[in-house]
């Protein structure tokens, strides 16, 4: 820890970046700051009013980086990019499963428009994402109204449509295109529509209307009526398009709308993109709380990472909480009367909607799992809800490479960072039962010496002589009696309590005596997976004892350097003689 102040005490004073790594040199936490000395400071000064979560992570710090930036507002950018990068496990996750649709506008000679999930910026120009499928073929079917933009993939060079390679095709006798591929129509008038269209895509729409309404009355001034007959019904689909869009008043316009509500564990955040007095854009959000994050810090966050996903450029956006960190040039609002604060009812209603969701999910889920247990608490006759449920099972073939484990499941699920591994260090030979009381001892002897709690329920996979092996584990540590405990056996499913001599036999088809099978079967899954990796570790390294100037401790150095038997087979001669030298290496790869 001395190490770990001085390292703070040498931080500098600038705007920036600041992480944490833990002992294994992992990256546990991204932080930004306006000052990086006085911010990681606060971490290792503050003794009381700290959440345990901020403690425990204080308590993992081995190492501190850091990199300097010019603005807060930088740091945060560069905060963000850490994060999605190394996702360490005490910092904010925005989970967002979904691939959003975007329209591009591709890099070609007579550019088509298309729709696509990939984001590949050399490809074209993007537009997007949409919140929804149905919106952006809207805004797709729009464009194609209103203008003659050809959906074939032909490679129209200028040499191609010279030599007349192709013919025009039923979109242009439709009259959906102009025939550009026979060189029917000239590429600058071709550049003019999609220009338009770059419009539409961008939500301006007035610009399209007053350039199609000045067609209109150039076409009746020059007695065209039929062709301005043509460009009053584009008008007509361009209006009957921005009534369906259009949501809020047309004076409050080009606006980002951001909201924000929480729980202890999560966050919603909801934004709505707004350009000429309709939401071309809607997206809400859940971020899973890592530290107890304030609001303002969790929607800094979340503005950033949605302005960046629909490359917004609009300047002022409306909050229902004040955001700490702002880009250069952008105005923070937090209205309190009129049209914008509906505007921000209105994206608290979308965030509310997925908070809801969320909750009556988890709240489900939970009650579900509440039932089994309650049902596993009736059959079994126990004295409270087996919130939490450990199993030992043991695993050896012909008395070799013993091992055994345990796992550990809470609420009615696995908690697979409970789950433990047991070499057998005292037992000689394939002996079940005193395999079985080595285990249990050892891990309520770790339980007792670190002050943790005792489950609500063990369970031993086997009959009555490893229940009777686990229970001597238990009496040697005084906790005999204090905590429920069972052998299930594998023939008729039976439960066994110690010094019962009759087996409880629970129905076949009871939800909890399914829950106790999956907990067995877990635990017989672990121990026998582990009990092949040392099977064949212990048969690599003989293998490898075998050949000549290799000994034991040169297969331990190899085994522990590559993790693995089957990286050891994969790695290179050099790769090899890095860590044993060449003569031994050329001697294994022979």
């Amino acid at each position: 820890m001395d190490d770990i102040k001085d390292a703070v005490s040498r931080l500098p004073e600038s705007p920036g970046v600041y992480r944490f790594y833990s002992a294994e040199d992992v990256l546990i936490y991204v932080g930004k700051a306006k000052s990086i000395k006085k911010r990681v400071s606060s971490y290792f000064s503050k003794s009381t009013g700290v959440n345990r979560k901020t403690l425990r992570l204080v308590s993992e710090i081995r190492r501190i980086d850091y990199t300097v930036s010019n603005s807060e507002f930088d740091a945060l950018l560069l905060e963000n990019n850490f994060i999605k990068q190394n996702q360490p496990k005490y910092n904010i996750l925005l989970k967002d499963d979904k691939t959003f649709p975007y329209i591009c506008v591709l890099k070609e000679r007579y550019p088509r428009i298309i729709y696509t999930r990939k984001y590949l910026p050399e490809q074209g120009e993007y537009f997007g994402p949409y919140s929804s499928v149905v919106a952006m073929k809207n805004v797709l079917e729009l464009v194609r109204k209103l203008y003659t933009i050809r959906t074939c993939s032909l490679l129209l060079s200028e040499q191609n449509v010279a030599q007349k390679k192709f013919k025009v095709c039923l979109e242009f006798h439709i009259g959906n295109c102009k025939g550009p591929c026979e060189g029917l129509q000239a590429e600058e008038a071709y550049m003019e529509e999609i220009s338009q269209a770059r419009y539409i895509l961008k939500g301006n729409l007035s610009i399209v209307y007053n350039h199609l309404n000045d067609q209109m009355k150039g076409f009746a001034t020059n007695l065209e009526f039929e062709r301005a007959q043509a460009i009053k019904e584009k008008l007509d689909t361009l209006e009957r398009f921005q009534s369906k869009s259009l949501v809020v008043n047309r004076d409050v316009t080009d606006i980002d709308v951001f909201t924000i509500t929480s729980i202890e564990a999560y966050a919603y955040v909801n934004y709505l993109q707004i350009i000429e007095g309709s939401i071309v854009f809607s997206k809400t959000v859940e971020l899973k709380k890592k530290l107890d994050e304030p609001d303002e810090e969790l929607l800094s966050l979340a503005v950033a990472e949605l302005r960046e996903q629909t490359n917004s450029k609009n300047e002022v956006i409306l909050s229902n909480v004040d955001i700490t960190v702002l880009e250069d040039g952008v105005e923070n609002v937090v209205p309190k009367i009129g049209d914008k604060k509906k505007l921000i009812f209105l994206s608290l209603k979308n965030a509310l909607e997925l908070k809801k969701e969320k909750e009556i999910f988890r709240e489900g889920k939970k009650t579900k799992q509440q039932e089994v247990l309650m049902i596993l608490q009736k059959d079994m006759k126990l004295p409270t809800l087996p919130k939490v449920i450990e199993c030992f099972d043991n695993s050896n073939l012909g008395g070799t490479s013993p091992v055994a484990s345990m796992v550990r499941f809470v609420d009615g699920k696995s908690e697979r960072k409970g789950y433990r591994h047991f070499n057998i260090k005292t037992v000689e030979g394939p002996d079940d039962f005193a395999s079985m009381k080595e285990i249990v001892g050892r891990r309520y002897k770790r339980i007792l010496e670190e002050g943790q709690p005792l489950p609500d329920l063990i369970i031993v996979d086997g009959g009555k002589g490893q229940l009777s092996s686990a229970c001597e584990a238990l009496k040697e540590l005084n906790i005999y009696g204090k905590v429920p405990i069972a052998g299930i056996a594998k023939r008729l499913e039976e439960i066994y309590y110690p010094e019962d001599p009759f087996p409880l036999l629970i129905s076949k088809k009871s939800p909890g005596l399914l829950l106790l099978q999956q907990i067995r079967d877990e635990a017989h899954r672990f121990a026998i997976t582990f009990h092949r990796l040392k099977r064949s570790k212990k048969h690599f390294s003989s293998a490898l004892e075998g050949i000549e100037g290799i000994g034991h401790k040169t297969a331990e150095k190899l085994l522990k350097h590559f993790k693995s038997v089957k990286k050891i087979k994969e790695a290179s001669l050099e790769e090899i003689a890095a860590i044993i030298g060449q003569k031994k290496a050329e001697a294994m790869k022979r």
